[in-house]
């Protein structure tokens, strides 16, 4: 038995061959107290670290917005500091040595970057760097998934869709595929509308009532410049004759976050309003039937 508790002593105290099995007992005991001290107050440290990285990332998010890099940096730092503080620590001076010291380990380091953890990881960080999009961004995928993005992790971003569900793609996925931010910078974005009008309609009148029902929408902004370099709204177009129908146009411009199926509601509503109310009439398909009778 004693031979067993002379096994698990240090190297360091192993010349101590006086020692006896109370000795030894003891010996063991203060190293496994000193270790869950240790483990304690790392444990201690690494917790204190973390909130204050936490409280420090919400107080730049309450002061600049939720932004791609600050979710990304913050989870970032986190992992940093539980390798600082737990890992290294724990894992003792050969194993940290043979680390920054051995090509065998770097050529690992190496080959595990191109795995799919560490492939996330490098997209977010690029991601979070270059800004494609950010968080509350509304974008489309080359795929035609459509979502506003809610958050980004080291590994996904997180989008949600019109219908409240939540999609989680990888970073490394998301960083490699084309899409449409329509939040992209300040830029108004353009929505282009059409709305038929009779024959019998006088344009001008229908020109002017498109206009002004588009201007007194609290969605539309003034996108254009007019000839004096002033903002200005787009003109209304005669764009089309059909079987049944003159075709009016016009783009409305909205601010690029701003829902599309919002701006095309509340514009669609007005205009029809408008038309109905100034007695311009919008053409349908109807059928008359022309009945004989039997002489």
């Amino acid at each position: 038995m004693e031979e067993v508790f002379k096994g698990l002593i240090p190297e360091s105290l192993r010349g101590y061959n006086d020692l006896s099995l109370g000795d030894l007992v003891f010996i063991l005991l203060m190293f496994g107290v000193v270790f869950i001290v240790t483990v304690a107050l790392l444990v201690l440290v690494l917790t204190i670290l973390l909130k204050l990285n936490k409280k420090i990332f919400e107080r730049l998010e309450n002061k600049h917005g939720k932004r791609l890099q600050f979710q990304f940096m913050e989870k970032a730092i986190s992992t940093i500091l539980v390798m600082l503080i737990i890992v290294i620590p724990l894992a003792g001076d050969k194993i940290s040595q043979s680390l920054l010291g051995s090509t065998a380990v770097i050529a690992a380091v190496v080959g595990i970057a191109a795995q799919d953890v560490l492939k996330d990881m490098f997209a977010g960080l690029q991601i979070s760097m270059y800004k494609p999009f950010d968080i509350g961004d509304r974008i489309e995928l080359e795929d035609g998934t459509v979502g506003v993005v809610e958050s980004m992790t080291m590994r996904h971003v997180v989008l949600i869709r019109i219908d409240t569900l939540k999609i989680v793609i990888p970073n490394s996925k998301i960083n490699h595929v084309s899409m449409v931010n329509y939040s992209f910078g300040d830029i108004p974005r353009g929505i282009l509308f059409k709305f038929p009008v009779s024959y019998d309609s006088d344009i001008e009148k229908a020109r002017e009532v498109i206009a002004h029902a588009v201007k007194s929408s609290p969605y539309s902004v003034e996108g254009m410049k007019d000839s004096a370099g002033d903002p200005d709204y787009a003109p209304v177009y005669f764009l089309d004759l059909t079987d049944s129908a003159v075709i009016m146009s016009v783009t409305v411009y909205c601010k690029s976050g701003q829902r599309t199926e919002v701006v095309k509601d509340d514009i669609h509503t007005r205009v029809f309003k408008a038309l109905k109310e100034n007695d311009i009439e919008i053409p349908y398909n109807y059928m008359n039937i022309v009945m004989h009778s039997e002489k």
